[in-house]
C-alpha cells in the first residue's frame, strides 16, 4: 500500500514537472513556439551507436530548426531550467529533513546558518581580486559547510546535541554572519551590484557545467537521506521512545544534519539564497500525503523542483528579469501567513 502511494504520487508530480519544464522552455525574450522548442530539444539528443566498427555518439534527429533557436534552447534555457529543478529538489529535500529533525514545520534548510554561511563565502569571493574557475560556487559551498558544522560543534557538549541548543546556536551564528556580510558589502565597491544580486537568489548564470557539478551531489545525498526516513519517522515520537525502539539518536541526528546541510550547501552554492522552497513545499506536501517521511521526502523533493522551475519561469516573463528569490518570497510568505491564519501549522 505504501509503495503504491509513493509510486502514484511521485508519478503524478513527475508528470506535472514535465509539463512545467515544457512550458518553461518556451518562455524568454526570444519568441520560440512549443513545436520549435521540442524539435530543437530532440535535435540535441545523441545516442551511442556503432559506426564503421567504432562506438560513437550520433544524433538521430535532424529536424529543420534554425541554429539560433537550438543555441537558445540548449545553451541558455535548458541549463537554467534543469539547474532550477535540481536546486528546488535539493532545497525541498533538505527542508523536509529539517522539519522532521526539529519536529517543527517552521524549520527550513537555513535554520542552522548554512545559507548565511554560503552568502559570506560568496560575497567574500565576489569582493576579492581572486578569479578562478568555479570559484564563486566553491567559496559559497565551503562557507555553508563551515557555518553548518560550526553551529553543530558549538551546540554539542559531552557528545550530545540538544535540539534547542542547536537552534539557538544557529540563530546566534546567523546574526554574526549577517554582520560579516554587511561589512563585506561596505567594501564591495564596483562589485556591490553583483554581490547583492547573488544574495537575492537567481538562476541567471546557469551553465551545463553547474548542472554537471551539482547533479551527482544532490542525487547521492538524496539517496542517503532516503535511507534514513524510517529513523526520522521514529524520532518524531521523541528521544526516549526512539531509543527504546533501537535508534541511536545522537548518531542519527549527526547523519541527518550533515546530509541536509551538505544538500543545502550544494544548492545555495550555484543559485544564491533562495528562500521558502524548503519551508513551504514540505509543509504543503505533508498536508497532502501525510507525515510519513518515506513518502513525504520523495514527493516533496519533486514538488520542490516543480515549484522552483515554475517560479523561475515567472521571473523570466516580462521586459526585465527578476531574481527568482524575490518571486519565491513574494509567493511563499503570504501563503504561509494564510496557513497560520487557518491554523494549519502544527507541531509535528
Amino acid at each position: 500500500m505504501l509503495l503504491r502511494r509513493i509510486v502514484v504520487w511521485s508519478a503524478g508530480i513527475s508528470v506535472l514537472l514535465a509539463a512545467v519544464i515544457t512550458t518553461s522552455i518556451t518562455v524568454g525574450p526570444a519568441e520560440i513556439s512549443l513545436l520549435e522548442s521540442m524539435l530543437a530539444v530532440l535535435n540535441g539528443f545523441a545516442l551511442p551507436m556503432v559506426v564503421d566498427g567504432s562506438l560513437r555518439w550520433v544524433r538521430p534527429f535532424t529536424f529543420d530548426v534554425s541554429e539560433t533557436t537550438e543555441t537558445i534552447i540548449w545553451s541558455v534555457r535548458l541549463p537554467r531550467i534543469l539547474l532550477g529543478a535540481i536546486v528546488g529538489f535539493a532545497l525541498a529535500s533538505a527542508g523536509t529533513v529539517m522539519q522532521g529533525f526539529f519536529r517543527n514545520p517552521m524549520a527550513d534548510p537555513s535554520i542552522i546558518g548554512v545559507s548565511t554561511g554560503a552568502a559570506v563565502g560568496a560575497v567574500a569571493y565576489i569582493v576579492s581580486p581572486v578569479v578562478i574557475p568555479y570559484g564563486l560556487p566553491a567559496a559559497a559551498f565551503f562557507g555553508a559547510l563551515l557555518a553548518g558544522f560550526g553551529v553543530y560543534l558549538i551546540a554539542t557538549e559531552d557528545g550530545r546535541t540538544p535540539v534547542a541548543t542547536l537552534l539557538l546556536a544557529g540563530v546566534a551564528v546567523q546574526t554574526f554572519l549577517g554582520a560579516v556580510i554587511s561589512y563585506l558589502l561596505l567594501g564591495a565597491g564596483n562589485n556591490l551590484e553583483q554581490a547583492i544580486y547573488w544574495l537575492m537568489g537567481h538562476l541567471h548564470a546557469s551553465t551545463w557545467g553547474k548542472v554537471r557539478l551539482i547533479f551527482p551531489i544532490v542525487v547521492v545525498l538524496f539517496v542517503f537521506l532516503l535511507a534514513y526516513t524510517r529513523d526520522l519517522n521514529v524520532m518524531l515520537l521523541g528521544e526516549d521512545d526512539a531509543r527504546t525502539l533501537g535508534i541511536d539518536v545522537e548518531r542519527t541526528r549527526r547523519v541527518l544534519l550533515a546530509g541536509a546541510s551538505v544538500t543545502t550547501a550544494a544548492a545555495v552554492a550555484v543559485s544564491g539564497v533562495i528562500g521558502f522552497v524548503g519551508l513551504i513545499v514540505p509543509h504543503i506536501l505533508r498536508l497532502l500525503v501525510g507525515p510519513d517521511h518515506r513518502i513525504l521526502l520523495p514527493t516533496s523533493a519533486l514538488a520542490g523542483a516543480v515549484f522552483l522551475v515554475a517560479t523561475d519561469t515567472v521571473a523570466r516573463m516580462g521586459p526585465g528579469e527578476v531574481p527568482v528569490g524575490i518571486i519565491t518570497a513574494a509567493l511563499g510568505a503570504p501563503f504561509f501567513l494564510y496557513l497560520l491564519r487557518r491554523r494549519e501549522v502544527h507541531a509535528l
